[in-house]
């Protein structure tokens, strides 16, 4: 078999999972997506992994119970493990609510390549930038486990980087990701 390692070699970078974290609404989503663009400019090979597209295919038999909940984070911890395996960079837009469901990640995914960002924007704003209406409908009961109303949030004790959005643009924002993480996925001459 090909090792992780010699897969990294061939496409010049360190594998790594981005895990971006924080309410609906954040700015998860737009991060994720704008940091891709970034990487890829940069010839960095990456795979965003996003919440509302995998619960549409993968995770499609799964609700917003506890259990299912973690059971969604299990499966694209597992799934971001494989990209790992693939020497791919991995950016993971999710809530993941919970410490325990972050940690649980983090242990499947390993530590040593587990970057947890949280997306850390007022839940007043998260609910002004609602163009799905979830919040509306989570106030008025239609949505009973929505993050933030009805099922807690918990915000990330100690994440690696913690990125607020109000008062920041999109681009100062990836940034600052890059910052972070340049050191880490650059091999030679990239």
């Amino acid at each position: 078999m090909i090792s992780s390692k010699e897969k990294e070699g061939l496409l010049q970078q360190k594998a790594i999972v981005i895990w971006l974290t924080g309410l609906s609404g954040a700015g998860k989503t737009t991060l994720a997506e704008a940091l891709e663009k970034k990487l890829f400019e940069m010839h960095f090979i990456t795979q965003v992994l996003d919440g509302d597209i995998v619960r549409k295919g993968i995770n499609s038999n799964l609700g917003f119970s506890k259990e299912d909940r973690v059971e969604n984070i299990r499966r694209i911890a597992e799934i971001s493990k494989l990209l790992l395996n693939s020497g791919i960079i991995a950016i993971n837009s999710f809530i993941s609510p919970t410490r325990d469901i972050r940690q649980m990640a983090r242990d499947i995914i390993g530590s040593g390549r587990f970057i947890e960002v949280f997306v850390d924007t007022p839940i007043e704003v998260c609910e002004k930038r609602d163009i799905k209406g979830l919040y509306k409908r989570a106030r008025a009961g239609q949505l009973p486990n929505f993050t933030g109303v009805g099922a807690p949030f918990e915000p990330p004790i100690q994440p690696e980087l913690a990125i607020q959005t109000v008062g920041f643009t999109i681009d100062e924002s990836v940034n600052r990701i890059l910052d972070y993480i340049f050191p880490i996925i650059k091999i030679k001459d990239k």
